[in-house]
This record gives C-alpha cells, sequence and structure tokens, in this order.
C-alpha cells in the first residue's frame, strides 16, 4: 500500500513535561530520573561530579555523561509556578503540561499543581508508578487532572522485584507497590481519570513498550516500540491474544516528538481497540548536528519535547534533552535564546513536511 493511501492524522505536538520532585519510592536500575541526578545520592557532590547510582538504589542512568549543571528541588504550589507555565504557554503555543518526577503522586501538593496548570490554560496528565494514587488523585480529580499514565515494570511481585536495586529485590516489599499501583488504577475509574498503562515487555530482541487503557474513560489502547537502550528494561510478555505483528503499517503521526505512527486498529476480547506505535527519532536541526551522541547507537531518545525543572537555587530551568543537560538554560534565558526559536522552528517544518506527505 502506498503512503498516500494510509489514513494519517498529523498534529504539533505542544506538550511540556515538567519535574515536579525527585523523590521515588521505586529503585528501577534503568530509570533515567527525566535526566537529573538522584538528590540523595549527589547532595554533597560537585558540580560536575555526579554520580549515576549511589547508597538509595536509585539511578539516574545518564547522569554521569549529561554535563548535568544541577541538583533538582520540590517544585513549589506557588504563584511563581502558575506565571512560568503562563510564560512558556505564550512563548511556546503550549496546551498540555505533563508532571513527572521522580513519582508525582509523592508531592506533597501534587493537586495544588494540578490547579494552578489547569488555571494557566492546559491539559494536565500525569506519569507515576501508583505510590500514593489512593491518597491523592480524588483532589488531583477535583483539581482537573485529566489522565495518569502508569508505568509498570513488572505485573507480578516477582518480575517488579527482579529489576529493583538488590536491597529492595524482595517480593513481599514488590508486592506492595504493586497493591499500591492497583489501588491508584482504581481510584482513577472512581473518579473519572482516563488511565493508560505502559508495560516494558522484552518478546524479542527489540525492547517494546504496550500501552493500553485501563478505565473505561478512553477506550482507545496503543501499543507500541521504542528501540533498544543500553540499559535493558524487564521481561515480561503481554497477552497470548495480542500480536504485534498485526498491527505494524504506519497510520498515525506526529511533528516532534514524533509520537504514534498506528496502524489499524486489533480489536480485544472485550472490545477494545489496540493500536500499535512507533517512535520517530527527531533531532534539532543546529543543536544536535554537532552532538557527541548524534548517532543510531548513542542516542537514546533525540529530541522529545521540552522539560521543565526546578533546581536547588530556587531558579526554574528548561531543557530539550536528558542526554545534554548541559544544553538546560534559566527560564528567562531560554525564553529569548536560539534554542527557543530552534525549537519552534522545527515544529512548524515537521509539520508541513509531514502535513504535505500525508495530502501527497
Amino acid at each position: 500500500m502506498s503512503l498516500a493511501r494510509i489514513p494519517m492524522h498529523v498534529a504539533q505536538d505542544t506538550s511540556l513535561r515538567v519535574k515536579i520532585l525527585d523523590a521515588c519510592g521505586l529503585t528501577c536500575t534503568f530509570c533515567h530520573n527525566e535526566g537529573t541526578p538522584v538528590v540523595v545520592d549527589n547532595r554533597s557532590r560537585s558540580l560536575g561530579d555526579f554520580t549515576t547510582a549511589g547508597p538509595s538504589g536509585r539511578v539516574s542512568i545518564y547522569a554521569g555523561s549529561n554535563g548535568a549543571t544541577f541538583l533538582p528541588a520540590t517544585i513549589p504550589a506557588d504563584d511563581e509556578f502558575g506565571q512560568v507555565l503562563a510564560a512558556l504557554r505564550e512563548a511556546m503555543e503550549l496546551t498540555e503540561v505533563h508532571l513527572t518526577g521522580g513519582e508525582p503522586t509523592r508531592h506533597p501538593a501534587v493537586a495544588r499543581l494540578t490547579k494552578i496548570a489547569v488555571d494557566a490554560g492546559f491539559v494536565v496528565g500525569m506519569t507515576s508508578n501508583g505510590e500514593h494514587g489512593e491518597r491523592v488523585l480524588a483532589d488531583c480529580a477535583v483539581a482537573g487532572l485529566d489522565r495518569v499514565n502508569f508505568a509498570i515494570f513488572g505485573t507480578t511481585a516477582a518480575e517488579l522485584a527482579e529489576v529493583q536495586y538488590a536491597r529492595y529485590h524482595n517480593a513481599a516489599l514488590a508486592e506492595r507497590k504493586i497493591a499500591a499501583l492497583k489501588g491508584s488504577i482504581a481510584a482513577c475509574e472512581t473518579h473519572g481519570i482516563a488511565a493508560s498503562a505502559t508495560l516494558w515487555c522484552s518478546t524479542s530482541a527489540t525492547p517494546r513498550a504496550y500501552t493500553a487503557c485501563l478505565t473505561s474513560t478512553h477506550r482507545t489502547c496503543r501499543c507500541g516500540y521504542s528501540t533498544p537502550s543500553t540499559t535493558a528494561p524487564p521481561r515480561s510478555r503481554p497477552s497470548k491474544a495480542f500480536s504485534p505483528n498485526a498491527v505494524r503499517s504506519p497510520r498515525r503521526t506526529t511533528s516532534p516528538p514524533a509520537h504514534p505512527a498506528r496502524a489499524p486498529p486489533y480489536r480485544l476480547p472485550d472490545g477494545r481497540r489496540v493500536f500499535f506505535k512507533r517512535i520517530r527519532r527527531v533531532r534539532l536541526p543546529a543543536t544536535c548536528a554537532g552532538c557527541r551522541f548524534n548517532n543510531d547507537t548513542d542516542c537514546q531518545e533525540g529530541f522529545y519535547g521540552v522539560r521543565l525543572y526546578y533546581d536547588r537555587t530556587g531558579r526554574y530551568q528548561v531543557g530539550v534533552c536528558i542526554q545534554r543537560m548541559d544544553l538546560c538554560l534559566p527560564l528567562d534565558e531560554f525564553l529569548t535564546s536560539p534554542l527557543r526559536a530552534e525549537v519552534m522552528a522545527l515544529r512548524e517544518a515537521e509539520y508541513i513536511r509531514l502535513a504535505t506527505r500525508r495530502a501527497g
């Protein structure tokens, strides 16, 4: 089938990932921690001497090589946060805020942060491992939280324990984490928050991330894969009833960051649809051109959108790559920088290119 005959929807990515805190109760052996060093293990280290792993058991796999120049801090739920979001919204025509961490449900004021972002004109989502969802998601729903994507690194206690730091390689502890996750999913269902789950699988030589909807709020499931990373994800298997080979042909794409290229749906026994998602590699034309990681082996993610951080000196920082944290700029500098202009130009150019390709 020619590309011209494949149905496609092209849209610009207008989202902002916000790291609202660094704390997390899991010690996954492959975590990138949004590019920042793990605070508890690096507070006494000098800038440029950050470690990727320390006594806590948590890791940040790129921290030793990505040139990070700051330690992250917990974002305060105050007027300044709303002003920062508004400034970025206006400067970059953003529409969505995605709360990340660490683990966002551990933030003491995550519902208030959600309300601030909603009041600033954003649709708000969250990535979570479900640690404290039962405690906070009801308030987040009232504040306007639209959806939660749960990162699931094991569907049994044994699977989850297998990918944790040795000290936490404990089935009883893992069982409690899974119980908390189930409670968080139930809280989403109860309070009308759309919930999906990304489950990392390694059913072949290429690790894949299968994403499926969990609540009736969203009736469409998405399944996809990412390219292999230097730290392998945990091993688990999707249902035998699902075959990614059934849904491989490209169908949908977006301009950077390139999210799903989708195929005709595979229908599950309960009637829900599953889509296969393929991540496009995107590079910033000038910034990435001379990067030492700019090859198909070393570059694990490419440009995946704009990220917002709050550092331990009280400054907001904006970044564009978790493997090149040296590219982060204080907010006021970023807003007038060539980097902001480059991101905007790439977004528009990719949209025009993909829309033209679709029309042709």
